[in-house]
């Protein structure tokens, strides 16, 4: 899509209007553009209207049928000063608008999101062509989760001046006050710390770092790029999502904690992807053949019942994803607190017995899509099958059950869905089922990591945005080692990686997703960072020559 955007989120009630003021130099007769998008083409949910100094434009946005494109309006004649520009929802339903351009020429601005789009929205912000510097640091580490954020607060204690770039305004990633859920696998004090909530929901994790003096967060920054000399990273560029401003940031070493493998796959390095059949790696609990698949993603939510009678809009869109679907379980209650029951109507109470047998609790994650689909690419499509599919479904248990539901309301539905395991790193050792099952020892060991094989397995029968099946497998319960070699990669020389990305089998990889897990991967890379910049080296050349010091290093942070 190429840039952030506005989004009326109102769960079915027109949000506020959305204002901005803008400077017209000349009088003069001026085509209006805006840049929307027709989220469901059969039935235009997300309509919104635009006024421009006090005028109310003669066209409904976001009922095109298209994609996202620029849309024109007017033309209308405007006089010399400061005028204001207004968006006025007209749904409540996810109206989205990127831009708004006003010119005196005939001509269309350029659509789509390539290099010329891009370089011609520069222009018109006034911003430099190519990004400028946002300065030199021992370690810059991408992605602002859990794992980013424990890995940036050990390399500030340890003195490395270290960069933080996330691509949201909040800390946390899937934990975060935006998406909601609760680290699991190996925690320990540093996760206990920096994931403390205050009553809104928000973790600690961006207070303890401000707390840094060495340590710097550039929050709505999406990386969109990089730089390298051969086969190391010079540089990363990431675009400010609020002003469009570009910026570059230069280090010796890079940490990624997106979970996604990005700086892989900007460098255009190999990954891992998908399932590893049985005969990849011998593991018990592979596929028989090699699936292209992987975690879906999930978007949270949560119903309340008001002390009055809510209505709701029909929704016929909605309902064409969701069917007959009428079982709100799985819902996030509060920050912190999911895998809780929701409302159910008609034939959902009496759900299918192999579900509940393999099901005992109502599973948040049940609700997953994108299984088959690329998260960088199709991210909003995934999102919005998902909204969809929450819209449906709270519409049924109104409508089957109506005198039951009638005060029943949608209290919060998320805009950012919660992300699966996507790409994989490959790094010197690719751990697996076996390696974990049978506590194999490592003498590169640098972390431990603990808990349950947890395995998604798309699509239902029925519903495309359920899950069939789901295997939780708690194995001995014993925790396991992590080799330093899984969190290096292989071809790129300055890269550390840690979280649901590290070189793993899917297999593996269902475990040491949890958050908890990639923080102590964070730890340990924190360190190593800290030894290359120490000794001027790579990450593979500290496991080579200065192993044993890096095991010290991880071990005296442990209580940290």
């Amino acid at each position: 899509m190429g840039s952030p955007y506005l989004l009326a989120h109102g769960l079915g009630r027109p949000v506020a209007d959305a204002r901005t003021t803008v400077a017209i130099g000349d009088a003069g007769t001026f085509h209006v553009w805006v840049r929307a998008k027709d989220w469901v083409p059969s039935h235009h949910p997300g309509r919104f209207a635009v006024s421009v100094a006090g005028r109310r434009l003669d066209h409904e946005f976001g009922a095109d049928g298209l994609d996202w494109s620029w849309e024109h309006a007017g033309p209308i004649d405007l006089d010399p000063g400061e005028i204001e520009i207004v968006l006025h929802d007209l749904t409540g339903f996810d109206g989205r608008c990127d831009a708004i351009f006003l010119t005196t020429a005939d001509a269309p601005p350029p659509s789509g999101a390539d290099a010329a789009a891009r370089a011609w929205r520069r222009r018109q912000l006034g911003l430099p062509a190519e990004p400028v510097s946002a300065g030199s640091f021992d370690l810059v580490i991408v992605g602002g989760g859990v794992t980013g954020a424990a890995g940036a607060l050990t390399a500030a204690r340890l003195g490395l001046e270290v960069a933080l770039v996330q691509n949201r305004p909040v800390l946390g990633g899937n934990a975060s006050v935006e998406i909601g859920l609760t680290p699991r696998g190996t925690t320990g004090p540093l996760v206990d710390e920096l994931a403390e909530r205050d009553a809104d929901g928000n973790l600690r994790a961006a207070e303890l770092l401000a707390a840094e003096p060495t340590a710097t967060v550039f929050a709505d920054h999406q990386l969109f790029d990089l730089q390298v000399d051969g086969a190391r990273v010079v540089a990363v560029d990431a675009r400010d999502t609020r002003t469009g401003i570009e910026r570059r940031f230069a280090a010796p070493i890079f940490l990624d904690c997106t979970g996604t493998a990005i700086l892989a796959m900007l460098a255009g390095v190999p990954t891992m992807f998908g399932h590893e059949s049985a005969a990849e790696f011998g593991e018990a609990l592979a596929p028989g053949e090699h699936l292209d698949q992987h975690h879906g993603n999930t978007v949270f939510f949560r119903t309340r019942e008001a002390d009055h009678a809510v209505p709701f809009p029909d929704v016929p869109w909605a309902v064409e994803v969701a069917k007959d679907y009428a079982d709100l379980s799985g819902q996030l209650s509060e920050p912190g607190v999911d895998n809780v029951p929701g409302p159910v109507a008609g034939h959902a109470r009496t759900p299918d017995p192999d579900t509940r047998r393999r099901m005992l609790f109502p599973a948040t994650h049940f609700w997953e899509y994108g299984q088959w689909l690329d998260p960088y690419t199709d991210a909003e499509h995934i999102r919005d099958h998902l909204l969809c599919a929450i819209y449906g479904t709270f519409s049924n248990v109104k409508t089957i059950e109506p005198d039951t539901w009638a005060n029943l309301e949608l209290d919060w539905v998320a805009h950012v869905p919660g992300q699966g395991e996507f790409r994989r790193y490959i790094g010197d050792h690719v751990l697996t089922e076996t390696d974990i099952r049978e506590h194999r020892r490592f003498a590169d060991r640098v972390a431990e990591n603990s808990g349950a094989f947890c395995l998604h397995y798309p699509i239902h029968e029925t519903y495309d945005f359920r899950l069939k099946d789901w295997r939780w497998d708690t194995r001995d319960g014993e925790p396991f080692e992590i080799p330093f070699r899984c969190l290096y990669a292989r071809d790129l020389d300055n890269v550390l990686m840690a979280g649901k990305h590290i070189s793993v089998t899917h297999i593996a990889g269902s475990v040491t997703k949890f958050m908890g897990n990639g923080a102590q991967h964070a730890i340990a890379t924190a360190a190593a960072a800290k030894l290359c910049v120490e000794h001027d080296a790579t990450p593979r050349r500290i496991h080579d020559e200065h192993l044993e010091e890096l095991q010290r290093l991880v071990a005296s942070l442990s209580d940290r």
